[in-house]
């Protein structure tokens, strides 16, 4: 994974004016049910933000590409769910995991507008939830409240370790490919241990559920 964060990000700080696209495009394919669970894009965006503390990419514009990527895909998500319904579960990729969409179910029906709020920064679940609440019929104007505003603070969130430390280098330094390699594996190590800890977080959830009802 580290090559291709590494790859992604130096093709991006290579060619600009596709920065823009490409983020848009990977902030969906990281939120889009379908092959969200599938791209390291969390690790990829937390790279760009290094470009953009190292003054190579333009802050607001990349912010609302990744902004706009980031929403359209959850509304896709909701829309794909309302449609299709529970089949959606039994489809692919998601009947690849049924136990992370059992979960990501269980994580709905007891939070609701939380769960979409808080599904965006929990790893796998940002390309789940949106489509369990689609299934479950949420009201649009709830989650489209949830989806805007999660959007916001994610886009901040993913960008802020990579923007403070390439701006700690110093904006006039060169990034190089050596450093663009080691601040992949760096990321992939945080994102690794993100999505751990969602994990680990809707474990424990999904366990004291379980023993309400058994008392």
């Amino acid at each position: 994974m580290d090559d291709v964060i590494a790859t992604t990000t130096e093709f991006i700080a290579t060619h600009r004016s596709w920065a823009g696209p490409i983020v848009g495009l990977l902030a969906f394919s990281e939120s889009f049910a379908v092959i969200g669970i599938l791209i390291p894009g969390t690790a990829i965006l937390l790279s760009v933000g290094g470009l953009i503390g190292a003054g190579l990419l333009d802050p607001v514009t990349t912010a609302l590409w990744a902004f706009s990527g980031a929403v359209a895909a959850n509304w896709a998500s909701y829309n794909l769910g309302r449609k299709i319904g529970p089949r959606v579960y039994r489809s692919w990729p998601l009947n690849r995991d049924r136990t992370m969409v059992a979960r990501a179910r269980l994580f709905f029906r007891r939070y609701g507008f939380a769960a979409v709020f808080l599904s965006r920064f929990l790893g796998p679940m940002r390309a789940v939830v949106p489509a369990v609440a689609g299934v479950m019929e949420m009201n649009l104007r709830r989650f489209h409240v949830a989806n805007f505003v999660s959007g916001v603070l994610w886009v901040a969130a993913i960008f802020a370790p990579g923007y403070v430390a390439a701006d700690s280098l110093g904006g006039d330094r060169e990034i190089s490919a050596v450093h663009i390699a080691a601040f992949a594996g760096g990321i992939a190590a945080i994102t690794i241990a993100g999505t751990w800890l969602g994990a680990r977080v809707l474990r424990g959830g999904a366990r004291q559920r379980l023993n309400g009802r058994k008392r």
